[in-house]
């Protein structure tokens, strides 16, 4: 029996290790899969174009913030595959300004009006940020399939110029409740996440002054099997 769980471990932890490429990103082809029927693509969940769209907020006991777009963005972004040929517009990126007023533990949030939908069954969300060489904590903010909100770290803005961050969202658990949910068995027509924002835990060492962060093309890797194979005379629910 010992030697069973021994080896199932063994196993577990090769499968968590070979999850990740290379250079510690999430491999999206290689998360959740419980099934050989897969369609992952890459999709464009925001790129920041919308006047007023995004905000941000922080506790007025610490600073105040100032949100609005800027021309401009990363060289190295790569287009998405599906929208080769494709007129896209993706001339801004959203910028934010914190103007410290008390050094100490806080956060701030950068959210949209209204939660983003992401069709499927996302695999990883990715976001391009400028957060100058900081010690910052950059967090993804979530809902679930049931509505309910998660918190993932995409990790420290201790770099300069752009990158390209990247969190993978860890799969459900087998009964469908626990865990983050993306889909149920009751309710095939509706599935996957909401995108509630970001949320930048502040290091208080680095909390004065005039702190910018921008932000650029929200993408996700999302399997869309499902919605590929639906049945067309299939009545949706939700009326």
């Amino acid at each position: 029996m010992k030697r069973i769980l021994t080896i199932f471990l063994i196993f577990s932890a090769a499968g968590w290790v070979f999850g990740q490429n290379e250079i510690g990103s999430p491999d999206p082809w290689l998360l959740g899969v419980d099934t050989a029927q897969q369609f992952l693509q890459e999709v464009a969940v925001d790129r920041f174009e919308r006047e007023g769209f995004w905000g941000g907020s922080i506790s007025p006991d610490f600073g105040f913030i100032t949100t609005r777009l800027f021309r401009g963005g990363p060289a190295a972004i790569q287009p998405i595959p599906a929208e080769e040929g494709m007129v896209i517009l993706d001339e801004h990126v959203l910028g934010a300004r914190i103007d410290f007023i008390r050094r100490g533990h806080t956060s701030f949030t950068i959210a949209p009006v209204r939660p983003i939908a992401i069709e499927g069954i996302t695999k990883t969300v990715s976001v391009w940020v400028a957060g100058r060489n900081t010690n910052h904590e950059l967090v993804l903010l979530i809902e679930d399939f049931f509505g309910r909100p998660f918190e993932l770290h995409m990790g420290r803005l201790n770099f300069q110029g752009w990158r390209q961050m990247t969190v993978a969202i860890p799969p459900q658990m087998d009964d469908g409740i626990r865990g983050i949910v993306q889909q149920n068995f009751h309710h095939q027509h509706h599935a996957g996440i909401r995108v509630r924002g970001f949320r930048i835990d502040v290091n208080p060492w680095e909390a004065f002054g005039s702190y910018y962060i921008y932000f650029d093309n929200l993408r996700a890797v999302t399997d869309l099997f499902a919605e590929h194979h639906r049945d067309e005379d299939d009545m949706v629910d939700g009326w």
